[in-house]
């Protein structure tokens, strides 16, 4: 179960640069197209005349061609012409409300009588030339929500990611969650310890020295549906740590945007903005790589986490205090769609 009148990051605008683009989402398969003016459309991944998915058709004239027979459909859904055929009769494709927006395309999945672009979440980092941006996409076949639990307690960095941002301290300092309305954070505060690989290397590429105790925090909101971003970072120890000067601190926020495919699978767009030496085309890519490589390694075990809950879905399973944030976030979804199952259910009995 996923909440469905909100907005999902669907796809990046690339993705549809140059032909339509089929992705299924909350379990529904639509195709994303840029139509005239080159404005985002999203509709109905089905062809009217005989099933098949629109998204391996074409765009001309700023409408979608059909790639079986040739039927051309509007951004609103309508049938516009076929070959050798009267189209007034044919049914309408659902379309679906869709904004572009931060460099990413946005989807509302529900009601479209309540898809408001400003409930869009504001994004600082995405339009400030102070800041970078780096990223990209991860197919992985699990629950969402355990995405979302994963990003919510990052004691597992100690084990999954050993090698580059993983150490014993994440272990040994005590998570702490609050909820804020349906914002839960959870945050730990790492203070006089050495820097892990990743961030010794984020404190020479801002010219800072890498081989002295730093201070490090990490700081994780999640926000509905399913979005947590997560400041992270390291400053030299007794400078202020979080608060530090930027002369004295490497920091950044690891993007994460978890948009559900189907009930076991999801679309993973991931990245990492940051502010300093926004400029060095160079030092975003690295960072993409090296984060790329990092997230890589949580695909395997959501993968086979998954698998196993649906092998064994008798088990009960623990819940300890590092497990709060996850167990909160989970709590402000159950209440999202317990609001939006009446008015479903509504829509179905009138279908019938």
């Amino acid at each position: 179960m996923f909440p469905k009148n909100t907005w999902y990051v669907a796809c990046t605008p690339n993705e549809i640069a140059e032909k339509p683009l089929g992705r299924q989402i909350c379990n529904e398969k639509i195709v994303f197209y840029r139509g005239p003016g080159g404005r985002v459309a999203a509709v109905e991944d089905f062809c009217p005349h005989r099933g098949a998915p629109l998204s391996l058709g074409f765009i001309r004239d700023g409408l979608l061609v059909c790639g079986y027979h040739g039927l051309t459909m509007g951004c609103d859904g309508k049938t516009v012409s076929m070959p050798g055929q009267r189209v007034q009769g044919f049914p309408c494709n659902r379309s679906y409300p869709v904004e572009e927006r931060y460099g990413f395309i946005w989807l509302w999945p529900g009601d479209p009588s309540q898809a408001d672009p400003a409930l869009i979440p504001h994004l600082e980092w995405a339009d400030n030339p102070k800041w970078a941006y780096g990223g990209g996409l991860y197919h992985i076949q699990c629950d969402y929500r355990l995405m979302i639990d994963n990003l919510m307690d990052l004691t597992h960095e100690t084990y999954v990611h050993a090698s580059s941002i993983g150490q014993k301290e994440i272990d040994e300092v005590p998570v702490t969650t609050r909820v804020d309305g349906e914002q839960v954070v959870t945050s730990r505060f790492m203070p006089n310890i050495m820097a892990p690989p990743f961030w010794r290397a984020a404190l020479r590429s801002n010219g800072l020295t890498d081989d002295v105790p730093v201070d490090r925090w990490q700081i994780c909101r999640f926000s509905p549906p399913s979005h947590v971003l997560i400041e992270v970072g390291v400053a030299h120890a007794g400078k202020g740590g979080y608060e530090a000067a930027a002369a004295d601190k490497a920091g950044s926020i690891v993007v994460d945007f978890i948009t559900p495919e189907s009930d076991t699978s999801i679309w993973y767009f991931w990245g990492m903005a940051r502010d300093f030496k926004p400029a060095d085309a160079e030092l975003t890519a690295s960072i993409r790589e090296g984060q790329g490589k990092i997230f890589s390694e949580d695909l395997e075990m959501l993968e086979q986490q998954q698998r196993n809950l649906l092998a064994y879905p008798q088990r009960a399973l623990l819940k300890l205090n590092i497990d709060a944030g996850g167990v909160q976030a989970r709590r402000v979804l159950e209440r999202i769609i317990a609001r939006e199952q009446p008015a479903e259910a509504l829509v179905s009995r009138s279908a019938e």
